[in-house]
């Protein structure tokens, strides 16, 4: 694989080698197994080297060829960096894989039905990989989906932000280098937060890598239910950031442009989903699960906006509370939370779009010859992107469909099947049933494990670059380099 493709996956590979290489050191360090990290970075180091130097540079990639990027770097560093799961952790290529796409993606749903077979650098590799997934699919949706118009995206950030056309700082690099700053600004309060909330500090760095991102992978098999209170409210906290676009707290940290979010219409709906579904939840705790106000109120802001941002991590094993509660957890976790957030799913803006346009759709029966632009807040939505969003939304939704009858046929149950495909494509982490936040993936068929990193993998990259390469003008465009 050569030309450009080659090169930029040369490049990301390399770069996975050497981080690897510093996770054998610390492995040494620690005196724990340091096999399965070196076998990574001689695979990544290799193969990077290889690919790098049979490739070319340039400036700017074609359509095919930065879609094509974008999808194979998300398969194939998971790839790679499952070797260590493979090597010291003893899973199978499957279980590795799974594992390693789950935290690459920043999904959170694990396979692992004993954390004990994970030592303290594996458990540090899984939270980093989240990590880097996280900075990583952020910086892919503010500077570079847009430009290659993928699924909407010019709407996301030019239209309902007011940034994607002129940018907040006049290159790529800089937007980039903006967004590092904000996330490791609160991926560091967020350890600091953990800290002084009464967590290990080794358990508040774990946590706090993989609040950031939407992650949810913790050290703890308990999830948050294992640390005190006050480290729940604290998460809250950090998660609602984590959903919440990227662009605009950076606008708020550093003073460019508005420094009110509240005028962002998504950010406004994203904060009364929160709010409304959080209190409902609360009265539910309080009145049929004996819960204290207090817990009652903390437990429902944690879980709904853990699901709601596909972050995932569990307060307590909501798979016993009634039915209408964790229906409600099921109902925000399928709303999603903000376009340029770390979250997963559809988000919130499409759902704005597709709602906007039914409602003008009804008003257009009634008044049949009134000439009725779509707008979102005060922006007009183009037809081209009402297309787009459209679109993206019947594919996820095919997608999740066809999922879920592939893991009823796999798994014989409609609960386990309906909520893991739905937490696989939203990059949630855990659902109901056997698969629920205190248990794991572990026992399901090996088939529907590689139906589940698909959708992974498809869904945190919007579908679309994955659903691309099934399309033979993809191969024919990158065969003749454009």
């Amino acid at each position: 694989m050569g030309g450009f493709v080659g090169y930029s996956l040369g490049a990301a590979l390399r770069a996975l080698g050497f981080v690897l290489l510093g996770f054998a050191g610390l492995a040494l360090f620690w005196r724990e197994d340091p096999l399965g990290f070196l076998a990574g970075a001689a695979v990544g180091l290799g193969l990077g080297q290889l690919l790098r130097v049979s490739g070319t540079p340039k400036a700017e990639p074609r359509q095919a060829e930065g879609l094509f990027i974008v999808a194979m770097i998300w398969l194939t560093v998971p790839l790679v960096g499952g070797i260590p799961y493979m090597v010291s952790g003893h899973l199978g290529f499957i279980d590795a894989f799974f594992e390693a796409m789950s935290g690459f993606t920043t999904t959170g749903a694990t396979i692992l039905p004993d954390f004990g077979l994970l030592n303290r650098s594996l458990f540090l590799w899984r939270g980093l990989t989240q990590w880097f997934g996280g900075v990583g699919i952020i910086v892919l949706f503010v500077a570079v989906l847009p430009h290659f118009a993928v699924a909407g995206r010019q709407l996301f950030f030019a239209e309902s932000t007011g940034v994607q056309k002129e940018k907040l700082t006049p290159r790529l690099r800089h937007t980039a280098d903006l967004v590092l700053k904000v996330y490791s600004l609160l991926t560091a309060l967020a350890v600091l937060g953990y800290w002084l909330a009464g967590m290990p500090l080794y358990d508040a760095l774990a946590n706090a890598l993989t609040t950031m991102p939407a992650g949810g992978f913790s050290p703890n098999p308990q999830s948050f239910a294992g640390y005190p209170a006050a480290s729940q409210w604290v998460a809250v906290i950090f998660m609602f950031f984590a959903g919440a676009n990227f662009l605009l707290t950076a606008k708020l940290i550093f003073g460019r442009g508005s420094r009110t979010p509240w005028r962002d219409p998504e950010f406004r709906v994203y904060s009364l989903v929160v709010l409304g579904a959080s209190l409902v939840l609360a009265l539910y705790l309080f009145r049929l699960h004996d819960y204290g106000l207090e817990p009652a109120l903390r437990h429902a802001f944690f879980q709904v906006t853990s699901l709601v941002t596909s972050t995932g991590f569990a307060s307590a094993d909501y798979t016993h509370w009634v039915v209408p509660a964790q229906g409600l957890l099921i109902f925000v976790m399928f709303i999603s939370s903000s376009a340029g957030g770390a979250g997963g799913g559809v988000k919130i803006v499409r759902w704005l779009v597709m709602t906007s346009h039914v409602l003008r759709e009804l008003k257009r029966t009634l008044h049949p010859g009134a000439v009725l632009p779509l707008r979102l807040g005060n922006k007009a939505v183009g037809e081209d992107v009402l297309r787009s969003v459209s679109a993206f939304v019947m594919l996820y939704l095919f997608v999740f469909v066809l999922g879920t009858l592939v893991l009823l046929f796999t798994e014989q149950d409609l609960v386990v099947a309906f909520t893991s495909s739905g937490a696989f494509i939203g990059n949630v982490g855990p659902g109901l049933g056997r698969v629920g936040p205190m248990g794991s993936f572990a026992d399901l068929h090996p088939f529907a494990k590689l139906v589940g990193v698909f959708q992974m993998w498809a869904g945190r990259i919007e579908l679309i670059p994955v659903l691309l390469l099934f399309h033979p003008d993809t191969w024919r465009a990158l065969r003749r380099g454009r």
